[in-house]
């Protein structure tokens, strides 16, 4: 998915709630990918909160000092959009020769755009014959609202970067974290700070796509109130207890269980809309990314609740990287998984 296409050499560039995630890659996804550049500068939430013109002048310094550390020289970057600010859906249209098909859904894509296309940017990519009925081809539709993008890239272009291509951030992750020749459906779940982003990969492509609202940020503040501790001391507990019921006399645990139930209710759910929809599809494994691979014991308590396999992701599977830069990487390598994703999409 590109709302923007380009060519060339590029880098791509995630910014999270309080970090910021450069990567450049050389190869192809044919011949496999090697880690030329990378970043991580933490930044302070509040300058990514900060729309003022000041605020977006601060946060295009903090890109440029980033870039600066990665030593990368070309000025093509590629960016993720959160998914909070996009719209995303899999949609069904009749099957015709692809180039009527890429005419005729040009004129089509503003009945799947949820306002106005004066308001929008939109882009689709067709993902091939439905798995479901043979008549019909599945098309990937997403949208961001027009000052949003542009706002984006007024920030970024005043840099003197040039922008290339611009993506959700859900189908960056999930390009990244997919198990290589499953057969069967992987639901590929990002734990963020403020929500979950939430993927089915089915066949080697996006069959549903979600955002669910809340995040790492909601279990610390559950924390703090359950032991009545202060928040740094309760990312603490989190991070280093987890799930862990032999762990402070089981309290962090009965503080998280009791939020992360419904959360894994909604994983539940989601699993049984994608095989409603997709009668022969089953989904075999969940792969855990941010938070959610990182918080002691979180895959086996997912697994439990789901009754599906689940596992920490690995966002770096198909990137040769040196002894180096994995020592470098060590304690954020999880956190890379939008920015290996921008950085492995296909740049047509």
């Amino acid at each position: 998915m590109n709302l923007l296409h380009g060519v060339g050499d590029f880098f791509s560039l995630d910014i999270g709630t309080n970090s910021m995630r450069i990567v450049q890659l050389s190869g192809s996804s044919q011949h496999g990918w090697t880690l030329q550049k990378f970043a991580y500068v933490p930044i302070d939430q509040k300058l990514t909160q900060d729309s003022s013109d000041l605020g977006k002048k601060r946060l295009g310094e903090a890109i440029l000092g980033a870039v600066e550390q990665a030593g990368i020289k070309t000025k093509n970057i590629a960016i993720g959009l959160p998914a909070s600010k996009t719209f995303t859906s899999i949609v069904e249209t009749e099957t015709l020769p692809e180039k009527e098909l890429k005419k005729s859904f040009k004129y089509e894509i503003d009945k799947y755009v949820p306002m106005s296309m004066n308001d929008a940017k939109a882009d689709y990519v067709i993902l091939g014959v439905s798995p479901n009925d043979p008549a019909k081809t599945e098309v990937l539709v997403s949208s961001v609202a027009k000052d949003y993008a542009e706002s984006s890239m007024e920030m970024i272009e005043k840099t003197g970067l040039n922008i290339v291509a611009m993506e959700p951030e859900p189908l960056a992750m999930a390009r990244s974290l997919a198990i290589p020749g499953a057969i069967d459906a992987t639901m590929i779940v990002d734990f963020g700070e403020k929500s979950t982003d939430l993927v089915i990969v089915y066949k080697n492509q996006p069959r549903l796509v979600r955002s669910i609202p809340g995040g790492f940020g909601v279990l610390i503040k559950a924390v703090a109130n359950g032991l009545n501790v202060r928040e740094d001391q309760a990312r603490q507990f989190i991070l280093k207890f987890g799930l862990d019921q032999n762990q402070v006399e089981g309290q962090v645990f009965a503080v998280l269980n009791a939020h992360l139930d419904n959360y894994a209710s909604e994983l539940a759910k989601s699993v049984r809309f994608f095989q409603t929809k997709y009668i022969n599809g089953k989904v075999g494994g969940i792969v855990l990314s941010g938070y959610g691979g990182i918080i002691p014991l979180f895959p086996e308590y997912i697994e439990s609740k789901t009754r599906i396999p689940s596992m920490k992701g690995n966002p770096w599977q198909l990137v040769r990287t040196t002894a180096e830069q994995q020592r470098m990487l060590m304690s954020v390598a999880s956190e890379f998984a939008v920015a290996i994703g921008l950085s492995e999409r296909s740049n047509d």
